[in-house]
């Protein structure tokens, strides 16, 4: 790997890019430090992010760390990838839960090449290691694990919010829980990580990284914590379960559809944490929002912004003029399929023949929905007549439409 390009940005500059959208860096110093000597040996530094096993389905809360990761790739830094298979394919011992299913090696496997390809929309593939901590944690024998367990402590285990507050509680935790945060921070024993990042609520598992590492008479990893982003409710943080993600797999009308449905109270923390514009250009957003700019214009400008990165500016261009089209003058698509209606006929068929819809159940689903109007009204009966001679507009969904002549 060619590391030419270390030599040119100066450490200041670095800890300016890097600081940006972070919620901690332990310590700041050192990171200081790490890239002064990086430069000087023309070394690149070691980052490294964990992440579960299971197939994933990543939206932008996922990719606020993997931005910080690509922010340090183009200062030339490696970056290692860690999956945490070996912890997956014991499987979650914790009785709250009993959802998380073994995993077998075929289907970390498989995820992993999922993984792939989602995050190297973000990361740089040249520049990506992606490694498995069942490497090194398989190999392990029984010694090797208790001398592991010797370097730490119960009572710092017992620092961690979520452990002392079920202790407190009288609630049960079992050994192996306390393995995790060792197994985490065994893993940059191993990989001698330079820096981990991880959101806030990793702070703990992180810091014993830092621990171990010392332990192992190395020097310790810094610590950098990203926030947790919050979705589109403006209030939850972003996640599947709760339906306000935006998936960096959609397709461009959905991702600038919904960034325009998020509050104006987290558009400049979107800008900040998901996009590449400059500091100073936020700032000026900003600034034009409290002289009364209308935020909708400033989140336009967000939402190409977002779908350019993932898709490009053309399609970015497209997502908008159709969203305005629809949403704005809550007008119609310029081309609307037209499907022609000979004598009568009923709702469900000509759905079904004009192939808006695939099969009778997803009709009759999208009608549970009160997904389905005509002319602006919304229709629950599948057998509703249609006639020959008699224009009308049926909508499916948001974005949907059949022109009936």
């Amino acid at each position: 790997m060619h590391h030419g390009q270390l030599n040119y940005i100066s450490v200041k500059e670095q800890m300016e890019i890097l600081s940006r959208g972070t919620v901690e860096i332990i310590p700041e110093e050192e990171l200081k430090e790490k890239i002064e000597r990086s430069i000087k040996e023309n070394r690149p530094l070691k980052v490294k992010m964990g992440a579960d096993p299971s197939a994933p389905d990543l939206h932008l809360g996922h990719t606020v760390p993997l931005r910080k990761l690509r922010q340090f790739q183009q200062l030339g830094h490696e970056i290692y990838f860690l999956i945490g298979d070996f912890t997956g394919m014991i499987g979650d011992p914790t009785g709250r839960s009993q959802t998380r299913k073994r995993l077998t090696k075929e289907e970390v496997i498989k995820n992993a090449e999922t993984y792939k390809r989602q995050i190297f929309k973000i990361l740089d593939p040249d520049k990506t290691k992606i490694v498995f901590n069942s490497e090194w944690c398989s190999r392990m024998n029984f010694s090797d694990v208790l001398e592991l367990t010797a370097h730490y402590t119960v009572a710092r285990m017992l620092e961690r919010d979520d452990f002392s507050k079920r202790y407190k509680e009288g609630k049960p935790i079992s050994m192996v829980e306390f393995m995790y945060p060792l197994i985490q921070g065994y893993d940059s024993v191993m990989l001698k990580a330079d820096v981990e990042i991880g959101g806030t609520d990793q702070k703990f598992n992180l810091l014993v990284g830092r621990d171990l590492q010392r332990e192992y008479g190395q020097d310790a990893q810094v610590v950098m914590t990203m926030p947790l982003l919050e979705g589109t409710d403006g209030i939850n943080k972003m996640s599947k379960s709760l339906g306000n993600y935006i998936g960096i797999s959609e397709e461009p009308d959905q991702i600038f559809g919904k960034i325009m449905s998020i509050p104006d109270s987290l558009i400049l923390k979107y800008f900040e944490l998901l996009t590449d514009v400059p500091i100073d250009t936020i700032k000026k957003y900003e600034r034009q929002m409290k002289e009364g700019e209308n935020p909708r214009n400033i989140k336009v400008i967000l939402g190409k912004t977002i779908v350019s990165q993932y898709y490009n500016e053309n399609e970015a261009e497209k997502a908008f003029v159709e969203f305005e089209r629809i949403f704005k003058e809550k007008g119609l698509p310029d081309e609307i399929e037209e499907y022609k209606i000979n004598g009568k006929t009923t709702l469900i068929e000509v759905l079904i023949e004009s192939k808006l819809l695939p099969s009778k159940s997803e009709v009759r689903r999208m009608l549970a929905q009160n997904a389905i109007s005509i002319d602006g009204q919304r229709v629950v009966n599948e057998n509703l007549e249609l006639n020959e001679g008699e224009a009308k507009i049926i909508k499916v969904g948001k974005r949907k439409f059949l022109k009936v002549t």
